[in-house]
């Protein structure tokens, strides 16, 4: 359905990928002697100014809360905007700083999940929006027992992050609930969110329909906005699924547009376009919408597709 939606930071560092009504769990990590040595220095959202002793080599990832955050620590699957830097632990050597504004430009998309290294979903653990958080991560939790070479990481080399997270995004659409109309699919929701889909034993629709089902009260979705959203999309014929960022672990970033700079396909962003942020929308999308009579990997030629979305945010 799309380009990939992962962000790998500067030289491969970082794999990418609040809910007000779901408690946070503990943090995953906690503070050590490593975390509290490093130092950091200059206001939140700002470049920091980062010295240690080198070399740091904590047993376990260790993080310390530099800055404190207003809201809940972030949780398993949450999206967030963050500043990164970066640095090798057993020297001291800056690696990467990205995301401060300026000319390490803008935050950049990070969450936690399987493809973000361990050592950071646990960091990310320790921290809410506003935070900004020291964490050491040890050899097991950052690039294993072959370190990675062409970022001049040795084996046995720990990493130091600094992390301001500077948004986060809800885990799932949080607005008011509205029933679909008769003969659209069935969805049935998991306690995390993640839709069931049913399809009728009918002929689908002819054109894109679009079904709010959460209605959202926050920024209106415009041409050419970058979205943050969950979706999971399956063919009408057998209510195949076929694509799902539930199933990636995270939340996808995308820019929907009615014009020729639409990261996805027509019907996809007709559904996004005009709706509000919170809002859980349903959409038929036969395949003048879709992929045609080309198809697309799992997908058929001339497909009638139904996706799923949560609007979660636009950055």
């Amino acid at each position: 359905m799309r380009s990939s939606f992962a962000l790998i930071a500067t030289a491969g560092i970082i794999a990418l990928t609040l809910s007000g009504c779901v408690s946070a769990p503990a943090p995953e990590a906690g503070s050590g002697d490593s975390s509290n040595a490093v130092e950091v220095k200059g206001d939140f959202g700002d470049t920091p100014r980062v010295e240690f002793p080198s070399p740091l080599a904590p047993e376990e990832t260790q993080c310390t809360e530099v800055i404190a955050g207003d809201g809940e620590r972030l949780v398993d699957g949450q999206q967030s905007l963050v500043g990164l830097a970066v640095y090798n632990g057993a020297t001291g050597e800056e690696l990467q700083v990205t995301g401060f504004g300026g000319e390490t430009g803008d935050p950049v998309p990070l969450a936690i999940s399987e493809n973000t290294l361990p050592g950071l979903n646990k960091g990310l653990s320790c921290g809410s929006v506003g935070s900004r958080v020291a964490v050491v991560v040890p050899e097991k939790d950052g690039f294993g027992p072959n370190g990675n070479q062409s970022l001049g990481i040795e084996p046995g080399d720990s990493l130091v992050f600094v992390l301001d997270i500077q948004r986060a995004f809800p885990a799932r659409a949080d607005g008011a609930v509205r029933l679909s109309r008769d003969g659209f699919p069935a969805v049935v929701l998991a306690p995390d969110g993640r839709p069931g889909i049913t399809v009728p034993k009918a002929d689908p629709f002819e054109t894109t329909e679009v079904e709010v089902l959460k209605e959202g009260s926050g920024q209106v979705v415009e041409s050419g906005d970058t979205v943050v959203v969950h979706y999971t999309g399956v063919t009408w014929a057998d209510s195949k699924v076929f694509d799902s960022s539930w199933e990636k672990g995270a939340p996808a970033i995308m820019t929907v547009s009615d014009g020729a700079d639409s990261q996805v396909i027509p019907g996809f962003s007709e559904a996004i376009i005009g709706q509000k942020v919170g809002s859980q929308v349903a959409v038929v999308i036969p395949p003048s919408d879709g992929y045609g009579d080309q198809g697309s990997e799992n997908i058929p030629p001339n497909s009638t597709l139904f996706f799923v979305i949560d609007i979660l945010g636009v950055i």
